[in-house]
């Protein structure tokens, strides 16, 4: 009886612990909700309220470059041939052209289908009206230190993690902290992520008093359209390859993602969810190089969700603008925005931003209806971080299936429930012995 109770008790602690975690997606949802609230009755505050959600983004984008450098120096320092590098870059470069070809594609045959913008009379936005900023505001915002761009944080990383690699035994203990580093990072991360209610609180708050429910409503078939497309490219699309390639379930796979999902809904940022994506994918099974190379390339390469976006949007601003775009056009369009999309971080307001750059390169008498949809851009950001993060993590695990880079027992385990994640530390155990293992292979002679 003592023992059933023992049990009971451990059972019933083992619990508590986890729901620690829980509290804070807890409170970013009652976030959400309380700032849209906030919008709609109050406008003006919630506008107010926008250095919040702000200041939040600012602090996640700050650990970028820092998880980008540990985790491509471990993913390439810890593999014995340099030659894998090169196949698994290769692979998902290739696999991410087509699949952002593909996006802009479906995006072009939905908007052709739907006429996005046609008849709607809306007020063009101002960009010459700004919003009073207060002293107090700019000065902490200028605290957080600005982000670094991505691009040359991964040539950096990979110089270093090939100069490791190419040490030998003696690149080991450097290695070594650098995995302790990627462990600070986390941590910090972790500590920020505490911030996200209040982060999710001022961005909503400030979306729904700046652009009202009747800016909302007015474009809702837009809106509504974009959602679904997304949903059928995760589901059939991108599903289907994971099936077939990998035999994994998409469905058990954004389950796995759930707390991910959750994160970029309340700040519209796929860049928010990119160090625990490499953390999970890490636990999930894929080998350290291949996340290290494919997750951060990804965020960069194969932004699915922005490119579907690009196609429609594009199309809207055309129609309600009276200039809709003849095939020939459109096919103009495809080819500039596949181009231009590789340009897109996978930030808040990066996709609007390609957008304005890529009609005003292309078509520049469009550029002045980019200010339409100023107001509901922030809601389609939501389904476009999502949809990216969704491109990345399947992409993630089609490429080690293809280069024999992942553990399948590994993956049933982590699926099923058996072998939880760990939030308290976000390393993967599982990962972590295999890069301990890695610089030992190394110091055998050919």
């Amino acid at each position: 009886m003592t023992s059933q109770r023992g049990e009971i008790a451990s059972a019933k602690a083992g619990r508590k612990g986890l729901d620690k975690s829980h509290y804070l997606y807890i409170a970013v949802i009652a976030a959400v909700v309380l700032g849209a609230v906030v919008g709609l009755l109050f406008p003006e505050v919630g506008k107010s309220l926008k250095p919040l959600g702000d200041g939040f983004i600012k602090l996640i984008k700050m650990m970028i470059a820092p998880v980008i450098f540990c985790t491509i120096v471990l993913g390439i320092g810890s593999i014995a041939k340099a030659a894998t590098v090169g196949k698994v870059g290769g692979l998902a470069l290739g696999y991410f052209v087509v699949m952002s070809t593909f996006a802009l594609a479906i995006g072009l045959v939905v908007g052709n289908l739907i006429h996005p913008g046609e008849g709607l009379k809306l007020t063009p936005y101002d960009p010459t009206k700004k919003a009073a900023v207060d002293s107090t505001v700019d000065f902490l915002l200028g605290i957080i230190p600005g982000d670094i761009p991505v691009l040359p944080t991964l040539l950096a990383a990979i110089l270093v993690g090939f100069a490791l690699q190419k040490m030998g035994a003696q690149g080991a203990p450097i290695l070594k902290a650098v995995q302790h580093g990627q462990a600070l990072v986390f941590r910090i991360l972790i500590m920020i992520m505490w911030l996200a209610p209040v982060g999710a609180f001022g961005a909503i708050a400030a979306v729904v008093g700046a652009t009202g429910a009747q800016a909302i409503l007015s474009m809702f078939t837009l809106m509504v359209a974009f959602y679904i497309t997304c949903a059928v490219f995760i589901v059939v699309i991108l599903g289907g390859l994971l099936r077939i390639v990998a035999g994994v379930s998409i469905f058990q796979l954004m389950k796995y993602l759930a707390r991910e999902y959750l994160l970029i809904f309340s700040t519209s940022s796929s860049e928010a969810a990119l160090p625990r994506l490499i953390a999970k994918m890490e636990h999930l099974g894929v080998s350290k190089p291949v996340v290290g190379v494919t997750v951060p390339t990804g965020y960069s390469f194969n932004l699915d969700g922005t490119a579907i976006y690009l196609t429609m949007a594009s199309l809207f601003v055309a129609n309600a603008m009276g200039t809709p775009l003849d095939l020939g056009a459109q096919i103009s369009l495809l080819i500039f925005m596949i181009i231009a999309s590789k340009g897109a971080a996978g930030v808040t307001g990066a996709g609007l931003a390609t957008l304005a750059a890529g009609l005003q390169a292309h078509r520049p008498e469009l550029l002045g209806g980019v200010g339409m949809i100023v107001g509901i851009d922030r809601f389609m950001s939501e389904a476009r971080a999502l949809t990216n993060f969704t491109g990345n993590a399947v992409a993630t695990v089609l490429i080690g299936t293809w280069v024999k880079e992942i553990d399948r027992q590994q993956v049933s385990s982590v699926l099923s429930g058996a072998v939880p994640f760990d939030e308290t530390t976000m390393i993967s155990h599982h990962a972590e012995t295999a890069v301990n293992e890695a610089p030992a292979k190394e110091t055998v002679p050919a």
